[in-house]
């Protein structure tokens, strides 16, 4: 047998003084499988264990809320008429970064299982994407991969893809982040939770059998990538949606009977990971016979057995005497099973191999908010902030090339139009999308029998967070809730995704405290608990540099009726455009200034989150009393891009007028904050402008909706489908390049 020391718990991601505090619990050296049980329960994909001092300052409650977070696999929340929401977003960044297809297929695989683990039927997918300089060999291959993952699997799967952000960077080039996030629905009641009670139940595995891929995907996902990343290619999954399917309809047609006590999909650490979770959560125990896990592979150890995360697995608690009902279902559905263990009131996690114990460890030892370890690391407010306070806008020259920066900035990747990547996902199967014919804000997915539509988002402009992660994440929160209202929903609760660096560097800690600061601010504001999510660390480049602090947000909302879907697109010649929220002179971290001047470095936008409630409100409000035509947020690209992006919806163009000649360039494309797009019906001024000064909000007319060019301050500054071409073919051009 290997001799465990304090190296080969280094060796396995552990620290000296974890090591020491295993002997404690245990009361004697661990063997090596019980030490890699550890490396992976206690692994920062796991454990939150330099996260979560923080993650419980974040709001976990509110009016629609059923689960609180932490509770479930998956947020719940109410949605009326018996109904719940259930939804989640998680990375799988490391993966992704050496093997964009698998990594990224799988990501979509693990978060779909979380949502029907819980009972609800997954309807919608989305993701986040981030990648490096689009004119790489690499980022071009990485791209093509993850959405091509992304679209083989959702697409056999058979659930829309209908949403998301892309954005290139060169501070991702080497790790690029894959975000997923699933929405499912299911009667308030009737969900499942992944719990082990009732002393001699049965456990069962059910899915695919074990192989060798994803073997410590949890500590892989808890170290920087290096140089050697390849090396850790066994430590990526393969998925197969087929496989996810049966297993779907297995487990829903099993949540109909009476025979499942609790269930949980098997994702980071694999079967460790839902037998000692599920026990802790009830504190019992369980002793599992890991020959008779189903395998792929022959002669696999049992730490192999432990660790594997292979792809479309189960872990299932049978009540006592439904064995044969339960096999029977499995049978149906051609899935591969076998019980492999018992629940006891040990308290103990018992792993047996050839008639041996070969690991035996207390549940709770191995949990967050048990025995697993928990820090407040160090922070440090990094140099580089001393630049962006240095940022005056006086520095950047005024240019009166308006027309060439709008046309400039319709290119570009992070504004530019990203139908060659979602062209190729399924936005439509298996669920009515709202938002496909006509886009809108949000994407809007109607719930299946009942006149309620779920208006979903997910955001955050890394950019502005880098530059101030406190202000720059209650904007990312702020424009999710924007994105919703703007389409004619209310946001209800929040799930989030945090990519960040190393968190013993003390600037990348600093960043995230910050970064959850400025989260709990705004979802206080907008009444929007955190249901869950993910933490993903040690998102770094081979140089050592961390990406930018990127707390993606998915945003849950509600549309209780069909006539308040609000598209962002131009309706009718002589509509009336207004401008509504505060007008202010503004670049700093804007596409224009980072991309058109090229500075890196410049303060996080103008951003007042009383203002922007006050907006929503007054959206809101104006919404529901029918009186407008459109309604599309101002954000990357500023003013310009807003209205081009709602003429090109419609084919529309618009006549408007500008009121800062000083700074013509910021007002166009600068990119302060709450602000928004709004056109009216010529019969609709006065009442929208009395509903705009009933809330407080600052409006202005810009002009009106036109034939099919822009014209700015009487300038002609080109016709809609000039832009559109640029628009629409931006992406696909350089990355075919």
């Amino acid at each position: 047998m290997q001799e465990v020391t304090v190296e080969t718990a280094i060796e396995l991601g552990l620290r000296a003084e974890e090591f020491d505090k295993i002997k404690e619990v245990l009361g004697r050296t661990p063997n090596f499988t019980e030490l890699s049980v550890y490396s992976v329960m206690w692994s920062e994909h796991c454990s939150y264990k330099n996260s979560i001092v923080w993650l419980k300052k974040l709001p976990k409650e509110g009016p629609m809320m059923l689960a609180e977070a932490g509770e479930e696999n998956a947020g719940l929340v109410d949605m009326g008429e018996g109904l719940a929401c259930c939804f989640k977003i998680e990375s799988h960044n490391h993966p992704s970064a050496i093997e964009p297809y698998q990594g990224a297929a799988t990501g979509v695989g693990g978060i779909n299982r979380d949502i029907f683990s819980m009972g609800a039927r997954p309807i919608a997918q989305l993701n986040s994407l981030r990648f490096g300089n689009i004119d790489t060999d690499r980022t071009k291959w990485l791209t093509k991969g993850v959405v091509k993952g992304i679209g083989d699997y959702g697409n056999s799967f058979g659930i829309p893809t209908v949403g998301g952000e892309v954005y290139f960077d060169d501070c991702y080039e080497t790790n690029i982040l894959v975000n997923a996030m699933s929405v499912g629905i299911v009667e308030v009641g009737k969900t499942v939770s992944a719990i082990a009670e009732g002393v001699g139940n049965p456990v069962y595995i059910f899915g695919s059998a074990t192989g060798k891929d994803g073997i410590a995907g949890a500590a892989f996902a808890s170290k920087d990538i290096g140089e050697d990343a390849m090396n850790d290619l066994p430590a990526v999954q393969v998925g197969d949606p087929f496989w996810e399917k049966l297993i779907l309809e297995a487990t829903m047609e099993l949540l109909e009977t009476d025979a499942i006590v609790g269930l949980q999909d098997m994702g980071a650490a694999g079967i460790t990971c839902s037998t000692c979770e599920m026990s802790a959560k009830s504190e019992t125990g369980m002793t599992i016979d890991l020959d008779k896990v189903p395998l792929r592979q022959q002669d696999m150890k049992d730490w192999e057995i432990l660790l594997s995360e292979s792809q479309e697995r189960m872990l299932a608690i049978i009540k006592k005497g439904h064995e044969k009902e339960v096999e029977k279902i499995l049978e149906k559905w051609d899935l591969t099973y076998a019980q492999i263990g018992e629940v006891n009131d040990s308290g103990r996690i018992k792993y047996v191999k050839d008639g041996e114990v070969t690991c035996d460890v207390p549940a709770q030892s191995l949990v967050l908010g048990g025995g697993a370890p928990i820090y407040e690391r160090e922070w440090a407010e990094p140099s580089y902030t001393e630049k962006i306070k240095s940022f005056s806008i006086d520095d950047i020259p005024n240019e009166n090339k308006t027309i060439e920066i709008a046309k400039f900035l319709a290119g570009q990747p992070n504004i530019a139009s990203k139908r060659w990547i979602y062209k190729q996902y399924d936005s439509m199967v298996g669920t009515v999308n709202q938002s496909t014919n006509q886009a809108s804000d949000a994407a809007i997915v109607q719930i299946k029998g009942t006149n309620r539509s779920l208006a979903l988002t997910v955001d955050c402009n890394s950019r502005y967070v880098y530059a101030d992660p406190e202000v720059g994440t209650a904007i990312a929160v702020s424009e999710a809730a924007r994105n919703i209202v703007c389409s004619g929903g209310k946001p209800s609760a929040v799930t989030n995704c945090l990519n960040f660096g190393n968190p013993y560097d003390k600037g990348v800690y600093w960043q995230f405290k910050n970064a959850i600061m400025g989260m709990r601010a705004a979802c206080l504001k907008f009444g929007t608990p955190v249901t869950g999510g993910n933490v993903s660390f040690y998102n770094q480049n081979s140089d050592g540099s961390a990406v930018y602090p990127t707390p993606t947000i998915g945003m849950v909302g509600l549309v209780e009726k069909p006539e308040h879907i609000t598209t962002l697109g131009f309706k009718e010649v002589g509509d009336v455009i207004y401008l509504l929220g505060k007008e202010i002179v503004d670049i700093g971290s804007s596409q224009y200034v980072s991309k058109y001047h090229k500075v890196e470095h410049s303060p996080c936008p103008y951003f007042n989150l009383d203002e922007e409630y006050q907006l929503q409100a007054a959206v809101i409000d104006s919404i529901e009393s029918g009186l407008l035509q459109s309604c599309h947020d101002v954000s990357e690209g500023g003013l310009f891009i807003t209205l081009l992006e709602s003429s090109m919806a419609s084919g529309l163009g618009v006549d408007v007028v500008t009121n800062m000649e000083e700074r013509l360039d910021a007002y166009l494309f600068g990119e302060s904050q709450s602000r928004i797009v709004v056109s009216v019906q010529e019969n609709q001024r006065e009442a929208l402008e009395k509903m705009m000064s009933k809330h407080g909000v600052h409006f202005r007319k810009l002009g009106s909706v036109s034939g099919n060019r822009m014209c700015i301050n009487d300038d002609d500054y080109g016709s809609i489908e000039e832009y559109k071409s640029i628009y629409d073919n931006a992406i696909e051009q350089r990355l075919m390049a």
